[in-house]
């Protein structure tokens, strides 16, 4: 079969191996916050302080923390596939940088980045590291209209289009350290099975949904990853178990 296009999905579980918390434990919260105070529309009307506290504490964070051999894995993948003649498309549900820092290009954020504010006023976002606050002005109109720019729960991912294009042609669907119950992202397999893809899960251990891929390759992704990517590139097949 030709594997020629590449559509890799990476949630929580890739960026957990390099120290960065899963985003929602099974109590409910988020780094001890409710997820209701933090990461939805209203939690910005409510306390908006909070709330750009709330991120700037995580922003922070991120200057600490660094790519691990998956997210490497992942962006030799991007670099090399193409010398092949194909294409891989990079989508991550995760809004931290380690796979920028991993070297990976283009990177779809759909669920936003933590290094980027929204203007809400004149719709412009820009690369900010700092910290910001509600009355912060948006250097663009000088409104002081910033959030986080992220997609917070109740709204719309971003490049949904964006992804379906690159679903819509995949011919090998990978999905790494995502439980892959939370829709949209939960249909992304699914999707590509009806396009005929071949769909290869990477986690600790089985999903919820693992019977909508082929297989999957269990344990750390640090450890199987890389080991795919290189019998891939290697070879121009899939390797099914390690």
């Amino acid at each position: 079969m030709d594997y020629q296009h590449i559509v890799v999905l990476t949630g929580a579980g890739i960026s957990a191996e390099s120290g960065i918390p899963v985003f929602r434990s099974e109590t409910g919260l988020w780094e001890n916050h409710r997820v209701e105070d933090v990461c939805v529309p209203s939690a910005l009307v409510r306390n908006p302080k909070l709330v750009h506290d709330f991120y700037n504490k995580m922003r922070s964070g991120l200057k600490t923390k660094v790519p691990n051999a998956a997210h490497r894995a992942i962006a030799k993948l991007q670099q090399e596939w193409p010398q092949r003649g194909g294409s891989v498309t990079l989508v991550t549900q995760n809004i931290d940088d380690l796979h920028e820092k991993a070297g990976s290009m283009n990177v779809i954020h759909m669920h936003g980045e933590l290094n980027s504010l929204w203007c809400t006023a004149c719709g412009k976002r820009f690369f900010f590291d700092g910290e910001s606050s509600p009355d912060m002005s948006c250097p663009y109109c000088g409104k002081p209209t910033l959030r986080p720019d992220i997609v917070f729960f109740e709204e719309i991912p971003y490049h949904m289009d964006e992804i379906s294009a690159a679903l819509s042609r995949c011919s090998l669907f990978i999905a790494v350290g995502t439980s892959g119950v939370v829709y949209p992202a939960a249909g992304f397999c699914q999707y590509a099975r009806a396009q005929r893809a071949l769909c290869v899960e990477f986690n600790l251990e089985r999903s919820a949904v693992a019977t909508n891929f082929n297989y999957g390759l269990y344990g750390k992704a640090s450890i199987t990853l890389p080991a795919f990517v290189e019998h891939l590139l290697r070879t121009g097949e899939p390797l099914t178990q390690q």
